[in-house]
């Protein structure tokens, strides 16, 4: 895959080209994770994966393209303006509004991730930050945001900058009535935040439910929090879902 990577190591690159495939083939790995657990709804949803050596351009699905068919020849290559610089499919007017404002505000996020995923729909109709329940969802204590400021579907780019401009320095956002925002320094990072606080949603929700949960007390939330919500904690946990979905679906590779 023209990198030096040994199983679970993080990758170092030769080159920029080689940098670039690598990006291109874990974003169509993406969206083959997302396609099969089910955060596909229609033509929304995207994720997104900054150039490596156009920083100002970005890598991300064709509108319209089915999360489970994508391969690394589908995906589009688009400018700080918008224009489709490679591809030839039309390009997901949300997709550029929301992250070209992420990237451009963020110049160390590689990717982020949205999709109208079912729990995260659910849990964003109540306009509430996520609790630190269980050890997983202290990944996000003190590091998620709550966008509470729902005008429709996003298709202005001041629309993107307030969303930026909510998600801070944190790893994710909450948009209500709307789903859930992820981002990460790696491809395999922003997907892994998105899937785990997918599933942090379903179990608050499952949990409150059943009756009053019981909260983990702060400092050990923040404890937790140091523990496994790293940067590096977030590639890691991804590897298992690439590596299964690479096996499972190659065909995804194809350029």
């Amino acid at each position: 895959m023209g990198s030096d990577r040994s199983p679970h190591t993080f990758p170092r690159f030769a080159t920029v080209e080689d940098e670039r495939r690598h990006r291109k083939q874990r974003l169509a790995a993406a969206f083959r994770i997302f396609g099969a657990f089910g955060f596909d709804e229609g033509t929304a949803g995207h994720i997104t994966a900054r150039d490596p050596e156009l920083p100002d351009h970005f890598w991300v699905n064709p509108l319209g393209m089915n999360f489970k068919h994508i391969r690394v020849k589908d995906l589009l290559l688009v400018d700080h303006e918008g224009e489709v610089v490679e591809g030839d499919w039309p390009l997901n007017t949300a997709a550029f509004v929301i992250h070209s404002q992420i990237h451009a505000a963020r110049p160390e996020v590689v990717a982020a991730a949205h999709s109208h995923s079912p729990h995260g729909k659910a849990w964003s109709a109540l306009r509430r930050a996520l609790d630190p329940l269980t050890q997983d969802a202290c990944a996000f204590y003190g590091d998620h945001a709550l966008f509470d400021d729902y005008t429709g579907a996003v298709f202005e780019i001041e629309e993107g900058k307030r969303i930026a401009e909510a998600l801070g320095d944190g790893k994710a956002a909450i948009l209500a009535n709307h789903g859930l925002l992820t981002v990460g320094r790696s491809v395999d990072e922003a997907a892994w935040w998105f899937v785990t606080m997918e599933r942090t949603c379903q179990v608050q929700l499952l949990a409150e439910a059943a009756g009053t949960p019981v909260l983990i007390d702060p400092d050990q939330a923040a404890k937790t929090a140091g523990q496994v919500g790293g940067h590096g904690t977030g590639w890691f946990q991804a590897q298992p879902l690439f590596d299964w979905i690479l096996a499972e679906q190659p065909d995804l590779l194809d350029e």
